[in-house]
């Protein structure tokens, strides 16, 4: 049975679905305590209890990533819509594994996609670019902050006052971290972006 066409129920998870206070776009990555989070060559840590939480939450979902990060996960990831933003007019998704894979080229674009998938939750998975690119339209954050320093070429956006802590799970390597945006901007600019009139 195709895993795309009849994703997990990961209701079962408070991280899944729609946030039912408006429309939202939460980024989920794991960083360590250096703010890096890659090398732009592969991973730098090895947790299989991230990798596992990952899949939980974003199942069913739709996942906003660039091309260099679309193309590092090995293609789609089953039961979830995979959007991939990319300058490159030329390039095309492979290895889509049967999953809705579409392609933007601007954040325009991105939007037009998020309206057109009222039902699902929205996700941006990185690479740093793409963070950086959405973090005003960004309005929660599920982040893994691994508790060694890393070196690396590719860093996280800095999580700054503008964010709430909402809960914490500690272990012993990591910590899961949710952050809700203060104030309403963000999801204003969400909103204008996917045309919601809400």
């Amino acid at each position: 049975m195709d895993d795309c066409a009849n994703p997990q129920d990961g209701s079962g998870d408070p991280a899944f679905g729609r946030m039912t206070t408006g429309v939202s776009l939460t980024a989920i990555a794991a960083v360590s305590a250096s703010g890096v989070i890659g090398d732009g060559k592969g991973l730098l840590w090895n947790l299989p209890e991230d990798f596992a939480r990952f899949k939980r939450v974003t199942m069913g979902g739709l996942l906003v990533m660039g091309r260099r990060t679309y193309e590092s996960l090995g293609g789609a990831l089953p039961g979830r819509t995979s959007v991939v933003l990319t300058r490159n007019a030329n390039w095309t998704p492979t290895q889509t594994k049967g999953c809705e894979v579409l392609v933007a080229s601007s954040v325009e674009e991105i939007g037009a996609i998020l309206a057109s998938h009222p039902d699902q939750r929205w996700w941006c998975i990185g690479g740093g670019e793409i963070y950086r690119t959405l973090w005003e339209y960004t309005t929660h954050l599920d982040i893994t902050e691994v508790k060694q320093a890393y070196n690396g070429t590719v860093t996280f956006p800095t999580i700054g006052p503008e964010w709430k802590e909402t809960s914490r799970e500690p272990h012993e390597q990591f910590d899961f971290v949710t952050y809700e945006r203060v104030g309403p901007e963000a999801r204003k600019a969400l909103e204008a972006l996917i045309g919601y009139e809400g």
